[in-house]
């Protein structure tokens, strides 16, 4: 069964940081492209990160470049999301997901170009 796990979400304070985790199973990470998302409320799910498979091209979103960090580990088949500088407006459900559509560095992800998808995660910053 194909399943992505996530954990880390939680209440921060703005300048704060949080780690947002995505533990596979059923899938190896290393031989897919994997990102990470985020919808605010009411807003549709925006591609934020990505990271293609071979690990030769990275995106971010304008929005958290230079503040936020996609990464795995192959011995624990996890994806990683490092977060810091947080802002209110960083405020969202996160997921994380999986596909084989390459990822450029110039292209933010879409939705439809992945097809395994974690449950969500809840970041809220707010002093």
């Amino acid at each position: 069964q194909l399943q992505l796990v996530e954990s880390g979400g939680g209440l921060v304070q703005p300048g704060g940081s949080l780690r947002l985790s995505c533990a596979a199973s059923g899938l190896i990470l290393d031989y897919l492209t994997i990102g990470w998302f985020r919808q605010a409320p009411g807003l549709e799910r925006e591609g934020i990160s990505c990271l293609s498979r071979n690990d030769d091209s990275t995106y971010y979103a304008d929005s958290v470049k230079g503040r936020f960090t996609i990464s795995r580990d192959s011995a624990k088949n996890t994806m990683y999301l490092q977060m810091s500088s947080l802002k209110p407006e960083d405020t969202a459900v996160y997921y994380c997901a999986a596909g084989t559509r390459y990822c450029s560095a110039y292209v933010s992800p879409k939705t439809y170009e992945y097809n395994s998808w974690g449950q969500g995660t809840q970041v809220t910053v707010s002093s």
